[in-house]
């Protein structure tokens, strides 16, 4: 079970069949008062590693990220909220950073975002735009009011962002199978955000411009063949993400002249 500290520290985890990945994430925040978990339809051993590990689980059928982010602000019941994902795990400098700023009287009120060390293919990504990676993820209670957005979604605080200095590891991807999957999901997402925001009409100009934006900010300005094979497949998969979304935007539109 979870450790008191002075002032208490509510993590939360919104999930939904993690089995694999949700137990070394537990392990790794022993230093929080409380874990709080939004649990938006498992069908696997989540709820039960959780329940293992002393969390208080809450089930949460449909919405969305903001939504999730929102119930799991409304249970907690620390003075401090730090977010967590499944695939993250907090490094040992991290947590005594956190411990560090939620035990000083003379905290700000604000954001503090955090680093994030991405993993991929059981390398760590420093170049390509992976790093730092700066997360919005740990709040004075009183100064987090709610979360919004449907994709990308944003907190709304009181108060200043603040940076830390360590990092919180997060384990991307094991395999391009895992990829995949989850670019199809989130690109239905985003093509439809952009559909509902008027996005122009999609042509050859605009799917080269998007799709040499990104290969541009991935391999020339972030240099991402400084992380080596790995860094050069992952660069080329994000421009291939990219062309998905505005590919599947494309059809959404030639879909209305029907």
């Amino acid at each position: 079970m979870a450790k008191k500290i002075n002032n208490s520290i509510s993590a939360i985890i919104i999930a939904k069949n993690e089995a694999k990945m949700i137990k070394d994430c537990l392990k790794s925040l022993d230093f929080v008062s409380e874990i709080v978990l939004i649990d938006t339809g498992s069908n696997d051993e989540t709820v039960k590693i959780a329940k293992t590990f002393g969390a208080k689980v809450y089930p949460f059928k449909g919405g969305g990220f903001s939504q999730w982010r929102n119930e799991g602000l409304k249970r907690s019941t620390g003075d401090w909220v730090f977010y967590i994902d499944c695939d993250e795990r907090v490094s040992p400098a991290l947590k005594s950073e956190i411990l560090s700023i939620a035990s000083n009287p003379d905290h700000k009120y604000g954001c503090y975002a955090i680093p994030r060390l991405n993993v991929v293919f059981g390398k760590e990504f420093r170049h390509g735009g992976w790093y730092p990676d700066y997360v919005k993820r740990l709040y004075p209670k009183s100064s987090l009011s709610s979360w919004s957005g449907e994709l990308h979604e944003e907190p709304v605080f009181k108060g200043d962002i603040y940076h830390l200095k360590s990092d919180l590891i997060h384990l991307k991807h094991e395999t391009l199978f895992e990829m995949l999957e989850k670019t199809n999901v989130w690109s239905d997402i985003e093509a439809k955000l952009m559909f509902d925001a008027k996005h122009p009409k999609m042509n050859v100009l605009r799917f080269l411009t998007a799709m040499g934006r990104e290969f541009y900010f991935r391999m020339i300005k972030n240099t991402a063949f400084r992380d080596g094979y790995e860094g050069i497949i992952m660069a080329m998969y994000q421009v291939y993400s990219r062309f998905i979304s505005y590919a599947k935007l494309w059809e959404m539109q030639m879909n209305t002249k029907k």
